[in-house]
C-alpha cells in the first residue's frame, strides 16, 4: 500500500511539474492618441501570429556577428493582428472626457475577454511619447498589458 501511495504521489509530482514549465505570455498594447482636433489614430493592437523570436536574434563574439545581417525590416512585420478602434483623447474643445470614458469601457471589456479566455494579467507598463516643444500638439500615450497563462 505505501509503495502504491509513493508511486501515486511521484506521478502527479510529473504532472504538476510540467504543467508549471509550460507558462505562455501575451502582450496587448492600447496606443491612444494625443493629437488635438481628433485627427491622430487610437487602437488596442493585439497580434495573432506566432512567432520565433530567435529568427531576429544576432550574436555578437569576438566583434564579428552571426549570419543573421540579412534579415530585413520587412521580415520583422507580422501579417496577422487584430486591431480595436479607440477614440482620441483630444477634441477641438481640448480633452474630450466622454471619449476617455469610453475607451475605459472598450478596454475593460477587451482585459475582460482575455481573462475569460484563460489569460491572467501578470503586469501593465505605460509611457508617453511628446515632442514637449512649445507647439506640443502631437503624441501618443502607449500601455502595454502583459498576460500569462
Amino acid at each position: 500500500m505505501m509503495k502504491k501511495l509513493f508511486l501515486l504521489l511521484a506521478v502527479a509530482s510529473l504532472f504538476a511539474f510540467d504543467a508549471q514549465a509550460q507558462v505562455q505570455y501575451k502582450v496587448v498594447t492600447v496606443i491612444e492618441s494625443i493629437v488635438p482636433a481628433g485627427i491622430g489614430r487610437s487602437r488596442i493592437i493585439e497580434e495573432k501570429q506566432d512567432i520565433n523570436s530567435g529568427d531576429f536574434t544576432t550574436t555578437r563574439t569576438d566583434g564579428k556577428t552571426s549570419n543573421q545581417d540579412d534579415v530585413r525590416r520587412k521580415d520583422l512585420k507580422v501579417d496577422a493582428f487584430e486591431e480595436t478602434k479607440l477614440l482620441n483623447f483630444f477634441s477641438l474643445g481640448g480633452i474630450n472626457f466622454q471619449n476617455v470614458a469610453s475607451n475605459d469601457a472598450i478596454i475593460s471589456d477587451k482585459l475582460n475577454q482575455l481573462t475569460a479566455d484563460g489569460w491572467e494579467l501578470a503586469f501593465v507598463n505605460s509611457g508617453v511619447e511628446s515632442s514637449c516643444g512649445g507647439d506640443d500638439g502631437e503624441g501618443i500615450f502607449i500601455t502595454r498589458y502583459v498576460f500569462k497563462r
